[in-house]
């Protein structure tokens, strides 16, 4: 076995250690950690934290690839890796992914969802839905559910032991009766939910096919899983993708003036004025042709949807700094006729220098706000992209690859609509999330409001 690492993988857990970096910056600085503690007052901000570093967590499980060597065969040198990569989040649905059935079938079914024609012992042709292969034909439902909670609820109850033991050693009191200035029980709420409900679905799927399956078979819940990266990747990279971008140029504009300001107004109102799907297709479609001219070039399906996803998160970055540009633009115009910045250019103060010391720390709430409110826009894009057909490559699991696939299986009958909800589900959880996460961040740092 061997660690591998894609170019997503890469950017993940460069991201993870920017993250870190940061934090350790936060904790050094009173007057940040006040800020951050005065967002995560809010149980609606501590609670949407929580569910987005779980899915967090999903992407991470699904970024750390390998590879498994065969048996070297005499007279070989080296060892040959096998050709296709796996996840840890693969290893840990082997089962389910091993485990594919003939065609459709329900959440929970035991047979398959449509009819097939049989012809039985004494020759007499009849529709019956076949049962399925690789689900329990028990009537232990309710015992393997019951189970399933109770070991759930003990995984909850020994994280948030070892959160309050942790909580202990740094000198907080986390006795019965005197309250945290953060709302943990909400955190610690929502942390049991979560893992309670994921070991459910988790323990239930050596049985069944809890989310059941699609056209060819495969499991619907491992798809929505495994579509968590994706949507997650989409939204973070691309954002900061396009930020150093915005913030150079917004800043530029604003503050340099002349021509530098008319250049860079030119070039932002030009792209602004190109319908962005248009830009984004010709990318994509570009990119595809070159890719399809150099096969030599991957030696998976996975590189090869793996670079795909990377040129798209940075077409999407190239395609939507504009609108933080123009108001980073419009924001450094007003710091830059402010009292201490005119001080500083009449003691002859240099430009970069005021920009890192004035301009910059004063349009951190705007940065941050548009991080946070730019994130959902971005996975609500992926799957609209997807579905038009100029997003991912179709190899890879996402959820608007599954809302694709699943617009034909909606009008079939019987219908088939557990791909499209399953996908709904999920994706509205991140969005909302987001969204909730968003608007105290935005309360707390955006000056015109009141903390």
């Amino acid at each position: 076995m061997s660690m591998t690492f894609l170019w997503t993988d890469l950017m993940v857990w460069f991201l993870v250690a920017v993250l870190i970096i940061w934090g350790w910056v936060i904790s050094r600085s009173p007057q940040v950690k006040k800020i951050w503690h005065t967002i995560f007052k809010s149980k609606i901000a501590m609670a949407s934290s929580i569910v987005l570093l779980f899915y967090l967590s999903f992407t991470l499980l699904d970024s750390v690839h390998v590879r498994f060597s065969p048996e070297s065969e005499q007279g070989t040198q080296g060892v040959q890796y096998q050709g296709e990569m796996v996840s840890l989040l693969d290893l840990m649905f082997v089962h389910n992914i091993e485990s594919t059935e003939r065609t459709y079938s329900a959440p929970f079914a035991t047979h398959e969802y449509a009819k097939s024609i049989v012809v039985d012992d004494k020759g007499v042709t009849r529709q019956v839905n076949l049962p399925l292969k690789h689900v329990s034909q028990s009537d232990s439902f309710l015992k393997e559910s019951l189970f399933a909670l109770l070991i759930g609820a003990c995984i909850s109850f020994l994280l948030i032991r070892a959160h309050m033991f942790w909580r202990k050693k740094k000198g907080e009191k986390v006795k019965e009766g005197l309250e945290s200035p953060l709302p943990w029980r909400t955190a610690y709420l929502t942390l049991a939910v979560l893992v309670t409900a994921f070991t459910w679905l988790y323990l239930l799927s050596f049985s069944y096919h809890v989310l059941g399956t699609d056209k060819v078979g495969g499991d619907v819940l491992y798809q929505s899983l495994k579509s968590i990266r994706t949507g997650v990747l989409i939204g973070i990279l691309t954002t900061l993708i396009m930020l150093p971008v915005a913030i150079i140029l917004g800043v530029s504009a604003g503050l340099f003036g002349g021509w530098v300001d008319d250049v860079i107004q030119y070039l932002y109102t030009t792209l602004s004025s190109i319908p962005g799907v248009l830009l984004i297709a010709a990318g994509v479609l570009s990119m595809q042709m070159l890719m399809d001219n150099n096969p030599q070039w991957f030696e998976t399906t996975l590189e090869r949807s793996d670079i795909r996803l990377v040129f798209l998160i940075i077409i999407l970055g190239i395609t939507s700094w504009t609108g933080l540009c123009r108001l980073l633009r419009a924001e450094t115009l007003k710091i830059s006729q402010v009292e201490f910045v005119t001080a500083a250019k009449a003691f002859g103060v240099g430009k970069w220098t005021i920009i890192r010391r004035h301009i910059i720390p004063n349009l951190m709430h705007i940065i941050l706000i548009s991080i946070v409110l730019d994130f959902s826009g971005l996975v609500l894009a992926e799957a609209v992209l997807s579905y038009v057909g100029v997003g991912i490559d179709p190899t890879m699991f996402s959820w608007g690859n599954m809302i694709n696939q699943a617009r034909l299986e909606m009008a079939r009958e019987p219908m088939v609509w557990w791909s499209l909800f399953s996908a709904f589900i999920f994706m509205f959880i991140l969005v909302l999330a987001a969204n909730l996460f968003s608007d105290r961040v935005q309360k707390v740092l955006d000056p015109r409001n009141k903390t």
